[in-house]
């Protein structure tokens, strides 16, 4: 029998049968993946089982220790503060996140973004980012040049995992959300102190902080973004989960905005996106978008714990966005945008 037989033996075994792969499992599992020492069927049940079962906090971490396994990175890289996984894309308001991360590294919180670019009805970072004339990130080792001069680099999973991004487009195949969708946002490549991302089923919230803690991350924040992205939606009620110093916590921050007086957009227009960066355009949702995702990584950092304070802090970062400008990739070669002392 094929030694990868009895992991899809472990999740195939019907209704009563069958049980969660430890996380010693999932990591033998993605190891032997990670080789190509599968069969495409095996691939192919493994992931829809997985599927149907949903994966376990102990499979994602895993997993996941599998796959950062197989990354090469110097123990003298550089190490941004932030990892930020956005992998869903936006479709309804205009990715204001993105906003949010650039000034975080203008304050000395330097960003590694991750995430994927598809050819659907969404917009992705990598559009957001050329229009406004910054340039993706070509290998791991790309991303880690970058970020000291400049505070922010964004790297499309295609370029720091193939592995993954070749199980995630499994998706186009079966039709059905494979388990890497999980997985390639707690990856943290360069080992980032604070690990963020945004879930779009609430439920997912639980299983990302609780493999957080497992992999030891020192710190960690998940919550219910737009469209799946880390970004808060003004209008709504938002609950936070997260870790620090190893010990879970959550809590809720009420609504900043009155419900159903902001309408979605007939399109998603990037030069209105570039107008609001530049203070050349008013956008009450986009601003208090870009405030209350700041307010939710300023929790997340320890500057503030409660939400009016967070809040405070994140609109005067954003008054204050240009006195901190983000220095150009082709201008940085003597000067760190991320090198200075965190303005608090």
């Amino acid at each position: 029998m094929h030694a990868f037989a009895r992991f899809i033996q472990i999740l195939g075994k019907g209704r009563n049968g069958m049980r969660a792969l430890s996380r010693e499992e999932a990591y033998e599992a993605m190891q032997m993946i990670a080789r190509y020492d599968v069969e495409p069927e095996q691939l192919g049940a493994f992931l829809m089982l997985m599927r149907v079962k949903e994966e376990s906090a102990e499979e994602v971490a895993g997993f996941t220790q599998a796959l950062r396994e197989s990354f090469h990175v110097a123990e003298t890289a550089f190490q941004p503060a932030i990892d930020w996984a956005a992998y869903a894309g936006k479709k309804r308001q205009l990715p204001w996140f993105l906003l949010a991360a650039l000034i975080l590294a203008t304050r000395g919180y330097p960003v590694l973004m991750h995430g994927i670019n598809r050819s659907d009805d969404r917009l992705y970072v990598p559009e957001a980012l050329d229009a406004l004339g910054m340039e993706a990130a070509l290998s791991l080792q790309d991303a880690q040049a970058q970020l000291p001069l400049r505070g922010f680099a964004y790297l499309p999973i295609s370029k720091l995992s193939p592995l993954t991004a070749e199980l995630i487009e499994t998706r186009n195949l079966f039709g059905l959300r494979p388990p890497l969708h999980t997985v390639a946002r707690m990856l943290n490549p360069l080992s980032a102190p604070l690990s963020v991302m945004g879930v779009f089923h609430p439920n997912f919230a639980v299983i990302h902080q609780q493999a957080a803690a497992l992999l030891g991350q020192p710190a960690a924040l998940i919550c219910k973004g737009d469209g799946g992205e880390l970004e808060r939606i003004p209008d709504r009620d938002v609950e936070l989960y997260g870790v620090s110093g190893g010990e879970l916590w959550s809590t809720r921050w009420d609504k900043r905005m009155r419900p159903g007086v902001v309408t979605k957009p007939e399109r998603l227009n990037l030069y209105h996106f570039i107008q609001v960066w530049e203070g050349e355009a008013e956008d009450d949702y986009g601003e208090q978008a870009v405030i209350g995702t700041l307010a939710l990584i300023i929790r997340a950092l320890d500057l503030e714990a409660a939400a009016v304070p967070a809040h405070q802090l994140a609109e005067e970062w954003w008054r204050q966005r240009h006195q901190y400008p983000l220095v150009p990739l082709e201008r940085a070669e003597s000067t760190c945008a991320c090198g200075r002392a965190a303005t608090v």
